[in-house]
């Protein structure tokens, strides 16, 4: 079976990073249709948390597959559902504990901007540049990863203003970390002067850290100034965990990583293991503004997800995941330091638990992206996927397994190094 063979059924709207047919998975491990084995050092792009076909979440979804594959949660309530919600109370930031369940991160994003609007009764969004929410029309609409994800699409959902992102390709060279955090809350600030006054700001949407944009960690006093300025104007602050979230960054939620909680929490990706599940996340007040048929969805909270997504919480226990997670980041971050300095073509080196990147650039600093193809097609022809980043596409980063091993990292990045030198880069 070759991709090419059906490829005239299918959209080219939706872009293929490679042309395998996958069969099975196991692990950090998918295998083709011709029985090959290939490392997964994107996991789905952060999806499956635990590895593919973890035994735990196939167990789950197969006892309830065998009672009831779905019934509507608009009709009924299921077991596995509410019982998820309840758990979500229970590890939710702050007082945050009252969940509406979607299928995937852009319904999550669209959902946490009518909630917002709906809370505050004022009509405008503030998100930032660099940011990635998704492609559905209001996550589209405050997404500022790159102009690609709007062509042929404007003019977007209205009222959105966006403010700076303080990665280091946004502000000025030479700034260094708090530099940068004091430049974009000042850009923040003047457009609160000069574009929209604050009482008509019902949200500031943002990744505590960026995912499709760069991976890029923000300074701590960055969130916490967004968090400020939000409490002094009544504005609403919401936090897109999808990717980040699940602790992707060593912590349950990438925003404890800065002591920040926000006021609405969108989750997606490793939340059911592989299955398709979001949800927005908010305290029983702002819900309470929420009233029957405002927002919906045909298979939001399908039971079978939810019994995934309880057997995804139970393993994170189980396995004591966040430790791995700072152990296994810790130990990732030390290999392509080592990496970068055995290859100049990589030109920075950033992230934080097992959510980490690297940038290849020219000599001069400019961003490579002919570089990561290169290297990305050699690393293929070894049997590793991998998936870039950044508004250039020179970033290539990484979302393993959070139970990952040394073994496996070791691999991966022995595999990005031999694909280098062959490369002679």
């Amino acid at each position: 079976m070759r991709y090419e063979d059906y490829e005239r059924y299918l959209s080219p709207a939706l872009a293929k990073t490679t042309d395998l047919v996958i069969e099975r998975g196991e692990g950090s491990y998918l295998y083709d249709v011709n029985g090959d084995r290939y490392l997964d050092f994107v996991q789905g792009i952060a999806v499956n948390a635990l590895g593919h076909n973890n035994p735990a979440v196939k167990a789950a979804i197969h006892e309830q597959v065998e009672k009831l594959i779905n019934g509507s949660f608009n009709m009924v309530n299921f077991p596995t559902t509410l019982t998820l919600a309840e758990r979500l109370a229970e590890i939710a930031p702050g007082d945050l504990g009252c969940t509406f369940f979607s299928n995937g991160g852009a319904e999550a994003t669209d959902g946490s901007l009518k909630l917002a609007r709906a809370y505050t009764g004022r009509p405008c969004i503030i998100a930032f540049r660099g940011s990635f929410h998704g492609r559905t029309w209001g996550a589209m609409s405050v997404t500022g990863s790159a102009a690609k994800y709007r062509h042929s699409y404007q003019p977007c959902m209205g009222g959105v203003y966006f403010a700076t992102y303080p990665q280091k390709d946004l502000c000025p060279k030479g700034f260094d970390e708090e530099q940068r955090s004091e430049y974009c809350l000042s850009d923040l600030q003047q457009i609160f002067d000069y574009l929209v006054s604050p009482e008509e700001v019902a949200a500031i949407i943002m990744e505590p850290v960026q995912g499709e944009g760069g991976y890029f960690v923000p300074p701590a006093s960055f969130v916490q100034g967004v968090r400020k300025m939000c409490d002094e104007h009544g504005i609403l602050l919401i936090f897109d965990e999808i990717q980040s979230g699940y602790g992707r960054t060593g912590k349950m939620w990438a925003g404890q990583n800065f002591g920040v909680t926000p006021d609405i929490m969108n989750l997606g990706k490793a939340i059911a293991g592989g299955m398709p599940m979001s949800a927005v996340v908010s305290t029983h007040e702002i819900m309470s503004r929420w009233h029957p048929g405002m927002h919906g969805g045909t298979f939001g909270g399908n039971p079978v997800a939810a019994a995934a997504a309880l057997a995804v919480l139970d393993e994170f226990e189980r396995q004591d995941i966040l430790s791995n997670v700072n152990k296994m980041g810790d130990y990732l971050g030390k290999k392509l330091k080592e990496l970068a300095a055995d290859h100049p073509v990589v030109g920075d080196v950033r992230g934080i638990g097992l959510m980490r990147a690297i940038e290849f650039d020219h000599e001069d600093g400019t961003p490579a992206p002919e570089l990561w193809q290169a290297i990305k097609a050699k690393a293929l022809e070894h049997h590793m996927i991998t998936l870039n980043c950044g508004v250039h596409g020179n970033g290539m980063r990484f979302a393993t397994a959070l139970n990952v091993t040394t073994d496996v990292l070791d691999e991966g990045v022995d595999i990005l190094d031999r694909s280098m030198t062959e490369l002679g880069y």
